[in-house]
C-alpha cells in the first residue's frame, strides 16, 4: 500500500541513541535510587514494555513525567554521541521525493532531534510531535493525523518499541517495527502483524 503519511519515532528508529541513553539513565538512577540496566537486566527490559520496565526499575508511575524531563535534559548533554542509522537520510530524501508526507512522533526534545536529523534532514519532516509523555502517543498521533489532513487507513508509524506498536494500533495507524531498536526482535516481532524491517531502505519497498 501507499501511504500519504509516514510517521517515524525517534531513539532507537532513526537515531542510534541507546549508549547515551543508557548513560543517561545511570545518572537518573544513581540520583533518585533506582535500578540501572545493565547485564542481564538490560537484556530483560529489552524484551518487556515501557510499564514492565519502570516496574523492573523500580520507579514508580508518579515519577515518570519528571524523569522523562531529566533524562532528556541529560541526552542532550550527550547529544554529540547520537548519530542517524546509517540508511536513514537517503530514505527520508527518497519518501520525500515520492510525495510522501513525513513526521516525527517522539518522547524526545524537538531541538534535539532537529539537532540531529541535520538542517537537510529536517526540511523533510511536515510534523513535528515532540516531547511526549511516556504514555502519551496515541492521542499525540490522532491528533498528527488531523494536522495532515490524513485518514489513520492513510498512515503508517514505523518505531522500535511496544508502546510505539500499541499507540498505533490504538490511533488505527498501521505499524512498522524496526530490528534495530531498543526493544529486543523477537519481543517486538510479536507485536507487529507484518515482518520487521531489516533496514531503513525496506520502507521504500512496501
Amino acid at each position: 500500500m501507499t501511504y500519504k503519511l509516514i510517521a517515524f519515532d525517534f531513539d532507537g528508529t532513526l537515531a542510534d541513541s541507546m549508549a547515551c541513553f543508557l548513560q543517561a539513565l545511570e545518572v537518573s538512577a544513581r540520583h533518585h535510587g533506582f535500578r540501572s540496566l545493565d547485564g542481564e537486566l538490560l537484556t530483560q527490559a529489552r524484551g518487556q514494555s515501557a510499564r514492565d520496565i519502570m516496574r523492573l526499575l523500580g520507579v514508580p508511575l508518579w515519577k515518570v513525567p519528571a524523569l522523562t524531563i531529566e533524562m532528556r535534559r541529560l541526552m542532550r548533554e550527550r547529544i554529540a554521541q547520537i548519530r542517524l542509522f546509517p540508511g536513514v537520510e537517503g530514505t527520508l530524501d527518497a519518501l520525500s521525493e515520492r510525495g510522501v508526507k513525513l513526521a516525527i512522533a517522539t518522547s524526545n526534545a524537538e531541538d534535539l532531534v532537529r539537532t540531529v536529523l541535520g538542517l537537510a534532514a529536517s526540511q523533510r519532516i511536515a510534523h513535528f510531535s515532540c516531547g511526549i509523555s511516556m504514555f502519551g502517543k496515541t492521542r499525540k498521533l490522532q491528533a498528527l493525523l488531523s494536522s495532515a489532513g490524513v485518514r489513520p487507513n492513510e498512515a503508517l508509524y514505523v518505531g522500535d518499541e511496544i508502546r510505539d506498536a500499541e499507540a498505533a494500533r490504538a490511533a488505527g495507524m498501521a505499524f512498522r517495527g524496526v530490528a534495530w531498536g531498543y526493544t529486543a526482535p523477537e519481543a517486538l516481532q510479536l507485536q507487529c502483524g507484518e515482518k520487521l524491517l531489516a533496514c531503513p531502505a525496506d520502507l521504500l519497498v512496501l
